[in-house]
């Protein structure tokens, strides 16, 4: 038998394990805390402990399980709140209070309740590893019993029924199977192949989809400074993004803004459904004041549930908020283990761990014996929160050299209450050239030429307002000041939203598409209205200008025809004479 001889935190170190493996879960002193062995030397091994460790002594025994940290993988996961490890949060408080009690155990996946299970596949059928076997409804989504990775052969007693989680649904050669599986977390699931990137991922967000979209599974960072909007933005993507399933993992985050969420997403609406949002949506709260190594299994627990639903062909959204705190904990567990540090005390691996993590999302084809597989995606959008904005700090760089989206939120912006405040200039994505045929097909001819425009335009105000800060804009020529006006009115008539107008909140591609249309029409016009010599003030004011400025409230099947009716009233104004005052 193992036993305790250092304790140090989150971090205690056993002697006499005969056995034992790196990775492999165990149970430490009287209490039996979840721990996990992450070195080995000859008998002695390191190990992080998941729980509070205080009341810990040498001496105390430490028992090996023989396996890796895994998680539970079946139906029941929708719509629950877990911790770090994948204790489900409302039954723990049913039993032990507000508080965690020491030791705990509470199965991730209900064991005693019945789910109609539906076959999809007949006795004495040969299958493999991601074959369906059946099928069962939960909530609105047909959650798919998958063959288990590493089993294969004949199916045998397979029938419909209603099964708890752990009753034997079918044989395959002899090998029973439950619609339960366990997967270890630190384990990629297995595919059958990598797809090219192909689809954004519609977020309603007028500046990430037409400026700066995401594949569907690709992966995004959003850094910014405390205050800037990373939870409201990760919770917007989550209530509007066009993925199927949800998985929101709060990896270290203030107790106060994880608390925000657990109260708010209970109370979103699905725009789609109509139907309450945690139906396709899975939380694994691990806030600040938890346990800092359960801080840094949340990422892989929430990484692996939302490869599990990938499996099934669904395209799953993983919101990881933040990764500066899972960072925070794995330089606190390296210095506790007297690890050489890297750039600012962080370990030298971070960023390999970071790859990693990021690597796992992706649009894949997968594992199956039919020739077609079904395809899935993960698109990881990953929170990062620089100590006072400072991209240059080491989970920031780490973190740009392998998402390729960077959405880059700006304290100035949110202080205005601009929002989502995601800096034009700052940001870029990666995917414009492989979704621009999907854009050029499926919106418009014209949309990437329209949003060239309008960047460029907002280069142009940024190059032009310092000349401003020094000298005026009065002292601008006249067509330089239009550009000014134009970018006022992309700025705040189109990349500005409201979140909590339905109408506004979210934005089609279609809308998006004829919003900015419209906005670089009128500059256009603006331009010949110029040298036609109509004086410039006359052009500012307008009142075509409030009528665009009403578009984002406009429904989505009105807001074509509207786009035309101000065509004609631009076409109309500017070429008449009322401007020029005669």
């Amino acid at each position: 038998m193992a036993i305790l001889y250092k304790i140090s935190g989150p971090v205690v170190v056993a002697k006499e394990v005969k056995g034992g493996q790196i990775n492999e879960l165990v149970h430490v002193g009287q209490q039996r805390l979840l721990g996990e062995i992450i070195s080995l030397k000859e008998d002695t091994a390191s190990i992080q402990v998941y729980e509070d460790t205080a009341g810990l002594r040498p001496g105390e025994p430490v028992e090996l399980t023989g396996y890796p940290l895994s998680i539970e993988l079946g139906p029941g996961l929708l719509s629950t709140v877990y911790d770090g490890i994948q204790r489900p949060l409302n039954e723990i408080r049913e039993k032990s209070g507000d508080f965690i009690t020491k030791g705990i155990y509470v199965p991730a996946l209900n064991r005693d309740k019945k789910w109609e299970f539906t076959p999809t596949v007949k006795n004495s059928q040969e299958v493999v590893a991601g074959d369906v076997l059946g099928t069962v409804i939960e909530y609105n989504l047909v959650h798919k019993i998958m063959v288990p990775d590493g089993v294969k052969g004949k199916v045998s007693q397979i029938k419909a029924g209603s099964f708890t989680v752990t009753q034997q649904i079918c044989l395959i050669d002899n090998t029973p199977i439950t619609m339960m599986q366990r997967w270890p977390v630190r384990k990629p699931r297995p595919i059958k192949e990598k797809k090219h990137f192909e689809l954004p991922l519609v977020t309603g967000k007028r500046i990430m989809d037409s400026f700066f979209p995401i594949a569907k599974g690709g992966a995004a960072a959003i850094p910014g400074p405390f205050g800037s909007g990373k939870t409201v933005n990760q919770t917007d993507l989550a209530k509007y993004s066009d993925a199927n399933i949800i998985v929101y993992v709060g990896c270290g985050e203030r107790g106060n803004e994880m608390t925000e969420v657990l109260e708010t997403f209970p109370k979103l609406i699905d725009p789609t459904t109509k139907k309450p949002l945690m139906e396709r949506t899975i939380l694994v709260a691990n806030t600040s004041n938890m346990p800092v190594s359960a801080r840094e299994a949340s990422i892989y627990t929430g990484i692996t549930i939302a490869e599990y639903y990938r499996d099934m062909g669904y395209d799953v959204a993983l919101m990881a908020d933040s990764t500066s705190r899972w960072a925070e904990a794995m330089r606190e567990i390296s210095g506790r283990m007297e690890e050489m540090p890297g750039e600012e005390g962080y370990p030298a691996y971070l960023g390999k761990r970071l790859a990693e993590f990021y690597e796992r999302a992706g649009r894949v084809g997968c594992s199956s014996s039919d020739d077609k597989p079904r395809n899935g995606s993960i698109s990881a959008i990953g929170a990062v929160s620089p100590p006072g904005g400072d991209l240059s700090e080491p989970v920031s760089q780490s973190t740009l050299r392998v998402a390729r989206v960077f959405w880059a939120l700006d304290s100035s912006l949110a202080k205005r209450r601009h929002y989502p405040a995601i800096n034009w200039l700052k940001s870029y994505s990666l995917y414009l050239p492989e979704l621009k045929n999907w854009y050029l097909k499926n919106v418009a001819d014209d949309f990437y030429e329209q949003r060239a425009k309008a960047l460029f335009i907002l280069q142009k105000e940024s190059e032009l307002q310092n000349i401003v800060q020094l000298i005026g804009p009065d002292a601008l020529p006249e067509s330089e000041r239009l550009v000014l006006e134009a970018a006022k009115m992309i700025r705040e008539d189109f990349l500005q939203q409201n979140a909590y107008d339905e109408l506004d909140a979210y934005t089609s591609l279609k809308k998006q598409y004829w919003m900015i249309k419209t906005i670089l029409y009128f500059y256009d016009s603006s331009i010949k209205a110029l040298s036609n010599e109509i004086p410039l003030q006359k052009i500012v004011d307008s009142k075509i200008k409030t009528t665009i400025a009403k578009l984002k409230y406009t429904k989505d099947d009105e807001i074509q025809k509207t786009c035309s009716i101000i065509f004609k009233d631009i076409d109309t104004e500017f070429s008449s004479n009322v401007l020029r005052g005669e």
